[in-house]
């Protein structure tokens, strides 16, 4: 191991979560876990099973509670933005102290929402590229052959650690352009193929002109906000993925889910509105979504 045991919260042990959570467990970390009673008890109980075909299949015991009791060196927040507010309950501040925290959610409203609730916390934009799914408490399967993190922050001896324990971690300097690198990707992808019910090969094909429209309206909200964009960039990325390839909005939707439309649509025409940038065709997506 590169330097001292982390301990480490992870608050949310879903897909992402117990994915991070297991491999800093299995690499001799201490992981918290905090969660509703149900998934605490299973895990407190059977540690966290992932079964990844990258990684392996392994159990690695971890603890769990319902609330953060003393101080971690970090935490990973990787619950659903729609139930961040109240997952926070379970991260009292005096408990956080100084401990680097990173949310690996979709959006960027919480960031500020973060800094708020943990002044003392040192708050380090994150983003995650992986496939990753809870099929039970405590039992994950990890379906991507990647687990990529972006961290804008100077943290290389936190990212090294993370690399020890398997993840593949990238150091950022511009939070900004990291932040608006995910969503200029991820909120068409979402808005489309929800809108449309259907991967994302019936987007590209079907609804091309509609991909166009949007693709040139968030990447001139990109520029607008001071990250750089490039339509045909995007448009490349987006016709190389699968055609099969669904959002987690859309599966949302399909499971009867609330939807993370208000933290993806919402946050792209509140940064639009406020750099007066024309967003119609986004604006329209998000309404018929609402």
């Amino acid at each position: 191991m590169p330097t001292t045991p982390l301990t480490v919260a992870v608050l949310g042990p879903g897909g992402v979560g117990g994915l991070i959570g297991g491999l800093l467990a299995r690499d001799g970390h201490r992981v918290v876990c905090l969660a509703g009673e149900e998934t605490a008890a299973a895990l407190n109980r059977d540690g966290l099973h992932v079964d990844s075909g990258a990684f392996g299949e392994f159990t690695a015991r971890v603890e769990a509670a319902t609330e953060l009791g003393e101080p971690v060196d970090a935490v990973f927040v990787t619950v659903k933005e729609t139930t961040l507010t109240a997952a926070l309950d379970r991260l009292p501040p005096q408990a956080v102290g100084g401990a680097i925290v990173v949310p690996l959610l979709n959006g960027l409203d919480h960031m500020a929402l973060l800094r708020e609730r943990l002044p003392a916390a040192r708050v380090v934009a994150g983003t995650i590229r992986v496939e990753a799914t809870r099929t039970a408490p405590g039992r994950i399967e990890h379906t991507s052959p990647f687990a990529t993190i972006e961290l804008a922050a100077a943290v290389e001896e936190f990212a090294e650690q993370l690399r020890h324990a398997g993840l593949d971690v990238t150091l950022r300097e511009d939070e900004t352009a990291m932040l608006w690198s995910k969503l200029s990707f991820l909120a068409p992808f979402a808005l489309l193929t929800t809108r449309h019910a259907d991967g994302i090969g019936v987007v590209r094909t079907e609804h091309r002109a509609e991909l166009l429209a949007v693709l040139d309206e968030i990447t001139a909200v990109t520029k607008a906000v001071g990250a750089p964009a490039d339509p045909q960039t995007l448009l490349a990325a987006f016709d190389r993925i699968p055609a099969t390839m669904k959002s987690s909005m859309q599966r949302d939707v399909e499971a009867g889910r609330p939807t993370e439309l208000d933290a993806i649509g919402g946050a792209v025409l509140r940064a639009a509105e406020a750099h007066g940038v024309d967003t119609p065709t986004i604006a329209r997506l998000v309404r018929e979504l609402a």
